[in-house]
């Protein structure tokens, strides 16, 4: 097992499944101990954990909606009491809805920004309390769709061009506490969501998503994670109010 985040405690919200778990696995191999947050998926949450465990690596899950701020407040409390600290703080969790404008409607609206965009401030508040003198890292996983949107997807596309400010204004902000925060903005992932819209391998979707990389391939979770475990290193101490597009030379 790799040592570069041993001693550091790591949150990564949304973590049962795709991006979220593929992070969760890579912290845990690099030596960090990871809270595996989830919303509703137990039984996924607790086969992540189990898997970073099974590597060496230590996690425990930690169930919890960020959209909700008595809930936020919970999962930092559950992981200050198993772990003593947080170092770092992965905000995943997310959602999206591919509609129509004629589609949208106030609720739906309400639910992809009270996840993607309140959530991320609800969690960047509790780390704020709690990171210690050493300052700490916020890594929010933003999209290609924040400056590129796809058709159909203008409330998705705007909170994620909302996860890109808050990186930016944040990491002004919270720079003199020696607080670093970063962005990862992914380009088409092979995870399970992806794959339960018909994007097999051998689907037209699939290749017609591969033919615009200029690697020729889908990024993987551990992918996205390995850039994560980057910037919540002692590596990335100087890299702050970035956003990174790991995708393959996605276009």
């Amino acid at each position: 097992m790799k040592t570069k985040l041993e001693k550091k405690v790591v949150l990564v919200t949304g973590a049962s499944k795709g991006i979220g778990a593929g992070i969760a696995k890579e912290m845990g191999k690099a030596g960090a101990q990871v809270i595996v947050n989830y919303a509703t998926s137990k039984k996924d949450a607790d086969a992540v954990v189990q898997d970073i465990m099974q590597t060496g690596g230590n996690a425990i899950a930690i169930q919890g909606d960020i959209s909700k701020q008595s809930e936020v407040q919970h999962l930092f409390e559950e992981t200050i009491k198993a772990f003593g600290k947080v170092d770092v703080v992965v905000n995943n969790a997310g959602s999206y809805e591919f509609a129509l404008l004629e589609a949208v409607t106030e609720a739906s609206f309400k639910r992809t920004f009270e996840l993607n965009v309140f959530g991320i401030l609800l969690t960047s508040k509790e780390a704020l309390r709690l990171f210690g003198p050493d300052g700490g890292s916020i890594i929010n996983i933003s999209s290609f769709a924040g400056t590129r949107p796809e058709p159909y997807s203008v409330v998705y596309a705007a909170s994620k061009g909302a996860v890109d400010s808050i990186t930016y204004a944040l990491s002004q902000e919270l720079g003199p506490k020696n607080i670093r925060v970063n962005s990862i903005r992914p380009g088409g992932v092979m995870t399970e969501g992806v794959a339960k819209l018909g994007f097999e391998e051998d689907s037209a979707a699939f290749k017609a998503i591969v033919e615009r990389s200029a690697l020729g391939r889908m990024a993987k979770p551990s992918d996205i994670g390995a850039m994560a475990v980057f910037l919540a290193s002692d590596e990335a101490k100087i890299i702050t109010g970035q956003t990174i597009e790991v995708s393959g030379g996605f276009k």
